[in-house]
């Protein structure tokens, strides 16, 4: 992976880590996401998964899950979109009622970051507003 941000949110990670593995949730936080499917008609993502995501211009692509840790303090996961290697997702709590937010990005895509910072930030909102 390329650069990383993250941000720190004043909630459980547990809340957090529902927001980037819950597909229902995704059109809420992600700018380029319009909706998500799996393969197997489940809507929480798990290791291994497969499935397509619908872009916010409407083209649906396949996508794969090709890393997940679930073990805390740090969950995460990174997939794979039409085949080419996308943003990794992770939540480390870092107290009770805290936690921080991080995706990374490929390194040939530094353009990314920008809608990056803004899922970062409905994330943070809508996990905050959770408790």
């Amino acid at each position: 992976m390329g650069a990383r941000l993250g941000i720190d949110v004043a909630a459980p990670a547990e809340l957090a880590w529902a927001e980037l593995v819950e597909l229902d949730s995704w059109p809420h936080w992600g700018p380029t996401v319009r909706s998500a499917r799996l393969d197997d008609g489940g809507r929480r993502l798990t290791a291994g998964a497969t499935g397509s995501v619908q872009t916010s211009v409407g083209l649906w692509l396949p996508f794969r899950v090709d890393e997940w840790t679930a073990e805390e303090p740090r969950r995460s996961w990174s997939w794979s979109v039409a085949g080419v290697p996308a943003t990794e997702h992770s939540v480390t709590g870092t107290g009770p009622f805290r936690c921080r937010v991080e995706m990374s990005v490929p390194w040939w895509a530094p353009a990314y970051l920008g809608v990056v910072a803004v899922a970062l930030r409905r994330i943070r909102r809508r996990a905050e507003a959770a408790t």
